[in-house]
């Protein structure tokens, strides 16, 4: 049955979101502060600042359903201070519209792990950026629990796929390779570590479009392909468009000091548990209901190192 879906963000997976809901023959409109310079046809815009309640109202006003893609600035200070009132401000959109509510999330909430990561695993407080991705989540159950809103969160690590620049994989990466240039890792390269592929989180967002009630109140793990080295990832892809896979990497020692000369840097250097082990989803609990052929590397990074060698391509043009 055809639905009305309010989007909020349009990042790479907002608009795999969007490109999901069309596929399923929805309306669709996108919410935020700016228009995009390209939409798909028949998507309506309504720009919406997410800190903004009364906006975010408007914006969900006629929505079955609400998918929630928004990114802030990776700083552990914006975080806190955006979060927290953004996602205030959802829950009530959802709950004063009835609407189902998608949040995609990352993983952060379950903080410094030594095993594959769960939904069940207990919320953690460990540093800033982690301490608030708990805090947000402690706000949508309570609000789901409550039965104030239908609320469920769709949980991803680190994301890539065609086109997508703002990832590991992506513009420092692949997009490195493609341009015959050295890729910089900040991840260890011979530590096993767990990416999710667009496509598939846009799959995975059309499936519980069209779940029952009861796959809500709870957070879901999207399917990731079995967990390979970032090496050999980039091999993968480096093979696919006759590139060599040029690697540089960032011995984790020097992150605290590049931290005093770079705010990006401080900010990763807060995350040094993600990849100074090795780090695994365990996406079974997704796979039981729904599905679990996640996209394999052989396929997702060959499809995203192409794209990059395309692009470069044409800027050579």
């Amino acid at each position: 049955m055809s639905q009305h879906i309010v989007v909020f963000g349009y990042g790479a997976v907002g608009q795999t979101a969007v490109d999901m809901a069309l596929k399923q023959g929805h309306s669709v409109t996108l919410s935020q502060r700016s228009a995009p310079t390209m939409l798909p046809l028949d998507t309506r815009f309504a720009p919406c600042d997410v800190l903004d309640r009364e906006a975010v109202i408007r914006a969900a006003d006629g929505a079955n359903q609400i998918i929630v893609a928004v990114g802030f600035r990776y700083e552990g200070n914006t975080w806190r201070a955006c979060w927290p009132r953004a996602m205030a401000n959802l829950i009530e959109a959802s709950a004063t519209h009835g609407a189902r509510m998608i949040f995609i999330d990352n993983m952060y909430m379950d903080g410094p792990q030594s095993q594959p990561l769960k939904e069940s695993m207990p919320l953690s407080n460990f540093g800033v950026k982690p301490a608030v991705r708990s805090e947000v989540t402690r706000l949508w159950m309570a609000a789901a629990d409550a039965g104030r809103a239908r609320i469920t969160a769709l949980r991803a690590p680190d994301f890539y796929g065609p086109g997508v620049g703002l990832s590991p994989i992506g513009d420092v990466w692949f997009g490195a390779i493609a341009n015959g240039r050295t890729a910089t890792l900040i991840v260890q390269p011979e530590i096993p570590h767990a990416f999710a592929y667009v496509p598939d989180i846009g799959r995975a967002v059309g499936t519980l479009l069209m779940a029952p009630d009861d796959a809500f109140g709870q957070a879901w793990h999207v399917p990731c392909a079995p967990t390979l080295t970032p090496q050999r990832i980039l091999e993968i892809g480096a093979v696919a468009i006759g590139q060599k896979a040029k690697i540089r990497r960032v011995p984790l020692w020097m992150l605290p000091a590049a931290g005093l000369v770079s705010g990006f840097m401080r900010e990763v250097a807060e995350m040094r548990f993600t990849f100074d082990r090795p780090y695994k989803v365990d996406s079974r609990k997704f796979a039981a209901r729904f599905w679990g052929d996640a996209t394999p590397f052989e396929a997702g990074a060959t499809e995203t190192a192409r794209s990059f060698m395309q692009s470069a391509a044409m800027r050579a043009a």
